[in-house]
């Protein structure tokens, strides 16, 4: 799960939470932000047996990234903001750093309504239309030559 909330120095704080992992007693997070370097950023375990860790991430950017747990398995954030093929032939989860103020107002823009045509003007009695405009024909086709 990403929680994310904006620094205002062109950072945003995201945590990243994984729920309990049976049989594992190590967590890391690993992605574009450290290179996927398996052992710079061990996560937190906390007493209901969830993992965690926050990282200030350059805003305004997407990076992909995975969790490796201490038996070697990878896994992938199943609320993430997105997921792309990775060479593997599996998923990375990915985080795009935007503030959740941000990506509110961002969502509330994209759903507003596109701005519809006006109606047709209807023709007064007695005006001629306006002459359509003539169909493009296609060039002949050359012959080949034999």
């Amino acid at each position: 799960m990403l929680t994310k909330r904006q620094l205002g120095n062109g950072k945003v704080e995201v945590t990243f939470t994984m729920p309990a992992l049976e049989g594992v007693s190590r967590l890391y997070l690993v992605g574009d932000f450290n290179d996927w370097s398996i052992a710079l950023h061990p996560m937190t375990h906390a007493a209901d047996g969830s993992w965690g860790i926050t990282l200030p991430l350059d805003e305004n950017r997407s990076y992909q990234f995975r969790y490796f747990d201490s038996n070697g398995h990878w896994h992938n954030d199943w609320q993430a903001d997105a997921y792309v093929p990775n060479n593997f032939s599996g998923d990375n989860s990915v985080v795009s750093a935007i503030a959740e103020s941000s990506a509110t107002a961002a969502e509330g823009a994209a759903e507003a309504k596109p701005k519809r045509r006006a109606p047709a003007r209807k023709k007064a009695d007695g005006e001629a239309a306006a002459p359509a405009a003539p169909k493009k024909r296609a060039a002949p086709r050359k012959k080949k030559a034999e």
